[in-house]
């Protein structure tokens, strides 16, 4: 039978009841006992700015209350319980301005990107938000598009990301793209092509550091043992995966495994002396985006034998 508050409840009850709801859902995703009561009041906090209309959402879409508030919380749970993502190395992004965050990119669905996202903000003394640069098709995806714009994402693109780097910004970047997302297990932690280095060429023009960012884990999450290219054309997909347990398994089959994940970011590659000019080299881009991405590969053959087992 279910139950309903009565209509005259006393709003003094209502929300000391409020309260201790959001007290017992945030030690139930793992938060520490330090960490609930702030929780609480930002989420109170969150609430009152909804109903009276005073949040702000900058040009980008980004709504800074609603990802520290709803969206993160909604992911810990996943980072810290199911994947147990060990953080390594978050010193090495700056306490404030710009910097760019060039990481592998695996696993079938883009959870990395995702648990990066909470790595940064809770890992970081300074609670930083990484603004990630996102494909087109996520944008043309029904309520995921308007999703990634309100915590943060824009599309991948130089004017964009350098806007974002400008303004002090710290910004994500998977240059591997589909090909690495989309990469069958048997090719697991080998990186893909970079691009042609836009992300280098404006990391040169902006003269913000490139911390390389190596992801243990996402492979073992989704392992994509083939794909099938007919069905991914047929709905508009880069790929079509068949996964141990999609799509015999229905909508269980979403469900990710618990592989362990450690994300290391690697000591900053200064670009500023190298100036603005050197966007426009051939060569000084491509030396510089072959030096990241060696440092993500040689990384993560470190992080495979730190971890051990995969789960």
């Amino acid at each position: 039978m279910t139950q309903r508050l009565p209509a005259d409840l006393d709003p003094e009850v209502a929300v000391r009841l409020l309260v201790e709801a959001l007290r017992l859902a945030a030690r139930t995703v793992g938060m520490d006992e330090d960490e609930v009561e702030p929780a609480v009041a930002a989420t109170l906090a969150f609430l009152r700015g909804r109903i009276t209309g005073d949040f702000v959402v900058d040009d980008f879409g980004f709504d800074a209350e609603f990802t520290r508030c709803v969206y993160l919380p909604l992911l810990r749970p996943l980072f810290r319980r199911w994947f147990r993502v060990e953080v390594r190395g978050i010193e090495n992004i700056p306490a404030e301005g710009g910097a760019l965050i060039v990481s592998n990119h695996s696993g079938t669905i883009a959870l990395d990107s995702l648990m990066t996202q909470v790595a940064v903000h809770d890992a970081h003394p300074q609670r930083r938000f990484l603004r990630m640069l996102a494909a087109d098709l996520v944008f043309s995806t029904p309520v995921v598009g308007d999703l990634a714009r309100r915590t943060g994402s824009t599309l991948a693109g130089q004017l964009d990301a350098q806007r974002l780097l400008e303004a002090g910004e710290v910004v994500g970047v998977w240059p591997e793209g589909f090909k690495g997302v989309g990469k069958h297990f048997s090719e697991r932690y080998r990186l893909q092509r970079f691009g042609r280095g836009g992300f280098v060429a404006t990391a040169l023009r902006t003269g913000v550091p490139i911390i390389p960012c190596s992801i243990v884990g996402a492979e073992e999450a989704y392992p994509m043992l083939a794909d099938v290219p007919a069905l991914a054309r047929l709905l508009g997909l880069p790929y079509f995966p068949i996964t141990p347990t999609w799509p015999h398994l229905g909508l269980l089959g979403l469900i990710p495994l618990p592989s362990k994940w450690i994300i290391d970011f690697g000591a900053p590659i200064c670009t500023s002396h190298l100036g603005p000019d050197a966007a426009e080299d051939p060569m000084a881009v491509f030396a510089l985006t072959d030096e990241v991405r060696e440092t993500i590969q040689r990384t993560l053959h470190v992080l495979l034998a730190a971890r051990g087992s995969a789960f």
